[in-house]
C-alpha cells in the first residue's frame, strides 16, 4: 500500500501524517509531496526522516492513494492526473465537492455510496462535517425541515498566516495581515469570499454540501459564518426544525449511539463542548441540547469540534481506511 500526502508542508498536511501514525495505517511507502521550493526538505514520520518530492515524480511511483490538501486549483489540475494512473484520490479541498460526478463523504454518514471506479473522492468543508455528523442520526428520525446555523470558527481554518496574525496581535508584534481587521479580541462575519448573494462561499457550502451529504434537497439552509480568536476547533450554534416531532431524551440518545459523537451535556456542572477540549480530538462533541420553544418541532445544538482533525486530516484518512477494508483501491 502506497501513500501519498500532496501538500504535506502545510497545516492540515502535518495533522494527516500525525493522524496516519496515530491511528497505525496501513501503509508500505509514504510518499511527501510539496510544492517545488519544498522539495528536498524533510518531514518525520514514526522517527524516520522522508523527504518530500515534486507532485510529478509522485505520479511517477503511482501511489494506490493521494491524500489531496494544497489547494482548490492544484487539485483541479493534479487529481485527475494521478486519477489517470489508477490512483485514488481524496481531496481535502472544494475543487471537486458539487461536481455531479464525485462522491462527496463523510464516512460514518455516506462511504457506503463508494465502489472502486471512484477514483477522485471529496472531503466536506470542516464546518459541513462536524454538522452533518451530528444531524444525519436526526435527519434519519424526524426529517429535517430546516437548518439554521451560525458558525464561530477558528484561525486555523484560514491557515498559517491567519494563526500568525493572531499571535503577533496577543504579542503586540505589527507583521502580515491574513484578514482586513485584527483578529484578536474581535469577531469578524467573514469567512472566505463574499458572493452576489451576500453571503460567503463557507455559507455556502453549508447549504450546498448538507443537501448532498444528506442526499436530500429539500431541506433548506442558512447560515452566517463567523471568524473568532481561537487556535483550533469550530463551534457551531444549531437550530433545526423537523416534519416529525421529536422527544429530547431520544435525541440525546440517538447521539449517543452514534459512532465519532460525544455528548458534553451536564449543566448541574457546566460541562458543555468548548474548542479548547475539542482540540486534538477526532469526535465531534454535542451539547446544549434543547427544545425551541419559540414554534414546533425544533432542536436546539451547540456543535464542536477540532476543523483540522475530524474536519479535514482525520475525515480524509477515515475514507481511505473505508477504502482499504473494503477492497476498493
Amino acid at each position: 500500500m502506497k501513500v501519498a500526502i500532496i501538500g504535506a508542508t502545510g497545516m492540515v498536511g502535518n495533522v494527516m501524517l500525525k493522524v496516519l501514525e496515530e491511528r497505525n495505517f496501513p501503509l508500505d511507502e509514504l510518499l511527501l509531496v510539496a510544492s517545488e521550493r519544498s522539495v528536498g526538505s524533510k518531514l518525520k514520520f514514526k522517527g524516520k526522516d522522508i523527504e518530500v518530492i515534486s507532485i510529478p515524480t509522485a505520479i511517477e511511483k503511482r501511489p494506490d492513494i493521494a491524500l489531496f490538501s494544497a489547494g482548490g486549483n492544484t487539485s483541479l489540475e493534479w487529481a485527475p492526473k494521478f486519477a489517470e494512473v489508477g490512483t485514488t484520490v481524496i481531496d481535502n479541498s472544494s475543487a471537486w465537492r458539487m461536481d455531479l460526478s464525485k462522491k462527496l463523504v463523510v464516512p460514518e454518514i455516506n462511504a457506503n455510496e463508494l465502489e472502486k471506479t471512484d477514483k477522485i473522492i471529496a472531503n466536506p468543508n470542516c464546518s459541513t462535517i462536524q454538522m452533518v455528523m451530528a444531524l444525519a442520526p436526526l435527519h434519519k428520525k424526524y426529517k429535517i425541515k430546516r437548518i439554521v446555523v451560525s458558525t464561530y470558527q477558528s484561525v486555523s481554518g484560514t491557515g498559517v498566516k491567519a494563526v500568525e496574525q493572531m499571535e503577533n496581535e496577543i504579542a503586540g508584534i505589527k507583521g502580515e495581515m491574513a484578514y482586513p481587521y485584527p483578529i484578536h479580541k474581535n469577531a469578524i462575519p467573514h469567512c472566505d469570499v463574499f458572493e452576489e448573494n451576500g453571503y460567503t462561499k463557507e455559507e455556502m457550502k453549508l447549504v450546498n454540501e448538507t443537501q448532498k451529504i444528506l442526499n436530500d434537497k429539500t431541506i433548506a439552509v442558512t447560515a452566517t459564518a463567523v471568524r473568532i480568536p481561537t487556535a483550533g476547533g469550530h463551534s457551531e450554534a444549531i437550530n433545526v426544525e423537523f416534519h416529525n416531532d421529536f422527544d429530547v431524551s431520544e435525541v440525546r440518545q440517538l447521539l449517543n449511539d452514534t459512532d465519532g459523537i460525544t455528548i458534553q451535556d451536564n449543566l448541574d456542572v457546566n460541562v458543555y463542548p468548548m474548542p479548547m477540549y475539542a482540540n486534538g480530538k477526532d469526535d465531534v462533541f454535542v451539547g446544549r441540547i434543547r427544545r425551541d420553544g419559540s414554534q414546533p418541532n425544533t432542536l436546539n445544538l451547540w456543535v464542536v469540534s477540532d476543523n483540522l482533525r475530524k474536519g479535514a486530516a482525520t475525515n480524509t484518512i477515515q475514507i481511505a481506511e473505508y477504502l482499504i477494508k473494503n477492497a476498493l483501491v
